[in-house]
């Protein structure tokens, strides 16, 4: 239970740093290729 609610965690921290732009990106040390596959954008229906 609680790997499966750090792995949500993980997702939507990668969701909402994808939607900062590439420059803030760069300057906060992250990418956005490294984002989309650490787990960004991840739709569960």
């Amino acid at each position: 239970m609680v790997a499966a609610r750090e792995q949500q965690a993980k997702r939507y921290v990668a969701n909402a740093l994808l939607a900062m732009d590439d420059d803030t990106l760069k300057a906060s040390g992250y990418s956005r290729a490294e984002l989309k596959r650490t787990g960004g954008v991840s739709y569960l229906f």
